[in-house]
């Protein structure tokens, strides 16, 4: 078959199906042309998916009459700029939308209308039917200035499109989302969606920065992102990162509400996926999602926009300077919040109480126990001798048959009352249930810790500290231990054991498929050492790194922390739980176990006056 030129019409059409995917990737065009307008004004109609109708009105400055052919042209724009020499540096592009396909490749699959009106001018109209265009001709148009851009009938031209669209919810529920992204990027241009007459969206203008951006985030991410999200305004080398990320404790079960962009450009990106989830490493299960929506600003030479038809993905200059600024930036921001959970945590914990009208009922065959000094089972049995239950100074066990009051505990010299304890963030210790819980009061509420979570984040947050000064303190083996390897892998241990020596782990040759292990760090106590080395020599085997010790030293800080923290069942003293709720509050991230569910639960007054009907 010999070469030839294809048709202008397929040529078109062909570009169409890069470029406008599905009905949401016409309105992310659509509504790009608008901001790139200067709309602050954008109301998006949708019907059948977006598939029958799509209707996009800008209070934008509108296009020029003579300039309406052009728009409907391929590779034609208002948004590249050339020099004396009419080059255009496609490098600095500071705009969302620049390739001029948006318009012409709707326009050769749709019935595409174009209503524009720039001030002080009348209004113009233009018409595209599968590529072919009309005349233009007068139109009326509300408003002194803006644009209207209406499509019709989308891929009616190309019915083969039609079988791969999803149904028509499927499609509004894309452009449902694709419009939540663009108005996440442009708080100060106030949006409104309607989809088959009815109102989705509807979202004034806000004022432009933290403020304005947070009200908006929360209009559109709910109230509970701004009660648990995070402040991130970070710089280095040029380049911004801002934004809102949830707290640890905020966590979803998806990756679905982590929203990215780069220069207001909506982008899903690998590297900046990576980049969040690594900061939240230490922080959450592996099944648990941040939720957060981070802005990056930079000069557009350091970015690559254009590496994708729909601009839906991004190349940078300095990845590595990119997922730096992200990972340092939010782990400061979580730094900061200190021992803070989300307020979620409450809410959960207040569902989770049953309120009862009547008092408990005792099993017919078994007669409720005696209760000297009342008249009646009440659901609780006074302390063994004393009349009440044990109290600050007494350590609580509980036994068959009832509460022992063991001897009390003596408080440390200079111990600050109980009152001077409240003013904390996490208040006085009052009690500690079953043998896990501590009960704290504060002046405005109760705080009800996990006392083996809570200190199992303490002991790895010292763990970690240790890890970033260098110092990784060895324990020598009683007797050394000899690990058989494949020959191969045995000499390759043998040839890192200096970086393994940095790492805590002295490694020596022993013979042909051996290594003798003489000590390993102190961190990982009394760990398998047979099977540590040989993950460090399929490590070195596959990456030709030793990575495998660092990371299971990362790893094994969780494991070992919560071998050596407070076990559930042990029984503290008021001084002990006073100690760790204080060492709480002067640790980061101490909100939170190594697996990212709370330590502790905060009831505020009016949460326990709303409990038993008081509010």
């Amino acid at each position: 078959m010999p070469i030839r030129r294809l048709p202008t019409e397929t040529v078109n059409r062909i570009a169409a199906g890069e470029v406008v995917e599905r009905p949401a990737s016409a309105v992310k065009e659509l509504v790009e042309n608008a901001l790139d307008a200067g709309a602050r004004r954008i109301e998006i109609q949708a019907e059948g998916g977006g598939l029958s109708r799509l209707s996009i009105l800008d209070d934008g400055h509108g296009i020029p009459e003579a300039e309406l052919p052009l728009a409907v042209e391929r590779h034609a724009t208002s948004k590249l700029e050339a020099d004396d020499a009419g080059d255009v540096d496609l490098l600095r592009i500071g705009t969302l939308g620049f390739r001029g396909e948006a318009l012409p490749s709707i326009g050769s699959v749709a019935r595409l209308s174009i209503t524009s009106r720039p001030a002080g001018q009348e209004g113009r109209t233009i018409r595209v039917d599968g590529g072919a265009m009309a005349p233009i001709g007068p139109a009326a148009f509300a408003g002194p200035h803006g644009t209207q851009v209406e499509v019709r009938d989308l891929f009616y031209a190309t019915p083969a499109r039609l079988k791969f669209m999803k149904s028509e919810r499927s499609e509004a529920m894309a452009i449902a989302e694709e419009i939540k992204r663009q108005a996440m990027a442009h708080e100060a241009t106030a949006f409104s969606l309607e989809i088959d007459g009815r109102s989705v969206l509807r979202l004034p203008a806000e004022a432009e920065g933290d403020e304005g951006r947070l009200r908006r985030l929360s209009a559109l991410l709910g109230r509970d992102f701004e009660a648990n999200a995070l402040l991130i305004d970070q710089t280095r080398d040029g380049v911004r990162l801002s934004g809102y990320a949830g707290l640890p404790t905020y966590s979803r079960g998806n990756a679905q509400h982590q929203y990215l962009f780069v220069n207001g450009r909506p982008v899903r990106d690998r590297l900046l996926q990576g980049a969040l989830r690594g900061a939240y490493a230490d922080f959450l299960a592996r099944d648990r999602h941040p939720a957060a929506a981070l802005f990056i600003d930079l000069d557009p030479l350091m970015v690559d926009v254009n590496v994708h038809p729909a601009k839906a993905e991004v190349r940078f200059r300095d990845p590595a300077l990119i997922r730096g600024l992200i990972v340092g930036g939010l782990r400061h921001a979580l730094a900061a919040a200190g021992h803070r959970a989300s307020t979620t945590v409450a809410a959960d914990a207040m569902a989770g109480f049953t309120a009862h009208a009547a008092a408990p009922s005792w099993p017919a065959h078994s007669a409720p126990p005696s209760a000297t000094g009342y008249s009646g089972w009440t659901g609780w049995t006074p302390a063994v001798g004393t009349g009440t239950l044990p109290g600050l100074n007494e350590r609580s066990v509980r036994v068959e048959g009832g509460w022992e009051a063991p001897e009390p505990a003596a408080y440390a010299p200079g111990t600050p009352p109980v009152a001077d304890l409240m003013d904390f963030p996490l208040g006085a210790a009052r009690a500690q249930l079953h043998g896990t819980y501590i009960v704290a009061q504060t002046r405005d509420g109760l705080v009800v810790v996990d006392q083996h979570a809570a200190h199992e984040r303490l002991v790895y947050e010292t763990m970690k500290v240790q890890m970033a000064k260098g110092a990784v303190t060895r324990q020598a083996l009683l007797t050394p231990e000899v690990v058989e390897l494949d020959p191969a892998d045995a000499d390759r241990v043998a040839a890192r054991a200096p970086e393994l020596a940095e790492l805590g782990l002295i490694v020596e040759p022993f013979g042909g498929g051996a290594v003798l292990v003489r000590e390993t760090p102190a961190l990982l106590g009394d760990t398998d050492v047979q099977g540590l080395v040989r993950d460090i020599a399929d490590d070195i085997a596959e990456h030709g790194a030793a990575l495998a010790l660092s990371e299971r030293l990362g790893d094994v800080c969780g494991t070992m922390a919560c071998h050596g923290s407070v076990r559930a069942g042990r029984v503290l003293s008021a001084p002990e739980m006073n100690a760790l709720l204080r060492q709480m509050e002067a640790t980061p991230h101490s909100g939170q176990c190594n697996h990212g569910r709370p330590t502790y639960v905060e009831l505020k007054l009016h949460d326990l006056e709303r409990l038993f009907g008081r509010r």
